[in-house]
């Protein structure tokens, strides 16, 4: 295994998406996918040649061998994954639309393996080794101690001097009520160096309604830069450095919006850790965002580094 780069601490789903579109309950024929935004991320980071390790714990059965599988298979470090047969892997539903608009999801994942992950959990060598630790706020709203897991590696990865990025990521039915979400991801959101909100996330988050009013909100906390995303208009960026819009790239037909967030955070990571100037990671970010939602999976959209490299990105 190459050294770490980038390590993130999620949960895997199988994904089974609709072949044809039509109420889930009306169709009868699924691709199977993998899913989990932590996850699209590291896959996302792998393909442009970043070493990544990928902590969480899988079932034994088969979905969890087929996720293992294909993260393996991404060159990801897996080596922190544990398989016991005694849990359930996570898995969920998702269908198909022809308008651009979001699909249905149905979740599978109450109780599941990876959310009986815990702080002993953290190889503190292993993950502190890595340049930089990506969070998000789905991990930390599976369970208590998912949330306890999420402050425990972003203190040590603080504390060695590694670099931070948190994606909100909003999943409010996971959490108790809407004020319990909002303090418990903008307590994350304050151990983090990159924030990366959606436009409507930072409103509910910040109760700021411009992306520079969300921008300042997490600034004035401690972060360093902080990306608005802002779907189809591009994003909104902002550092001690420069602050300023990157329009969205053209798109030929929507064909599902899942997945968008995570490849943006992709482009804006990887382009910040190869020391490449802001503007020019938020318009990485932009370019894959764009390629995501262009395809049926999660993942289909996500460049290799030969890819990259021939957009000049």
């Amino acid at each position: 295994m190459k050294p770490l780069d980038v390590v993130t601490f999620g949960e895997a789903m199988q994904m089974f998406v609709a072949a044809e579109p039509g109420p889930l309950e009306d169709v009868t024929s699924f691709h199977k996918r993998t899913a989990g935004a932590e996850t699209n991320v590291a896959i996302g980071l792998a393909r442009l040649g970043l070493g990544v390790g990928w902590v969480s714990r899988l079932g034994a059965e088969s979905m969890g061998r087929y996720l293992l599988k294909a993260m393996q298979a991404e060159g990801i470090d897996c080596s922190h994954v544990v398989c016991d047969a005694a849990q359930r892997t996570g898995f969920l539903f998702k269908g198909r639309v022809t308008d651009g608009s979001d699909p249905p999801v149905e979740y599978h994942r109450k109780g599941s393996a990876a959310s009986q992950i815990v702080p002993a959990d953290i190889d503190v060598p292993w993950v502190t080794g890595a340049r930089h630790l990506h969070a998000t706020g789905v991990f930390a709203a599976l369970s208590a101690n998912c949330l306890a897991t999420a402050h425990e590696a972003m203190r040590l990865m603080r504390e060695a001097g590694r670099s931070i990025s948190f994606d909100p990521n909003l999943r409010p039915t996971l959490w108790a009520s809407t004020e319990v979400m909002r303090e418990a991801i903008n307590a994350l959101a304050a151990k983090a160096d990159w924030v990366l909100p959606g436009l409507e996330e930072g409103r509910l988050l910040t109760g700021a309604d411009t992306p520079e009013g969300i921008a300042a909100f997490y600034r004035d906390r401690g972060a360093q830069v902080v990306v608005v995303k802002l779907g189809p208009a591009g994003a909104y960026f902002s550092s001690a450095e420069a602050s300023g819009h990157v329009p969205g790239f053209p798109v030929a037909q929507v064909v599902d919006t899942v997945g968008a967030g995570d490849g943006f955070a992709v482009g804006v990571i990887s382009a910040l850790l190869e020391g490449r100037p802001l503007l020019h990671a938020v318009r990485r970010g932009a370019w894959i965002g764009a390629r995501a939602v262009q395809v049926l999976g999660d993942t289909e959209g996500l460049p290799t580094q030969a890819e990259l490299q021939a957009a000049a990105l």
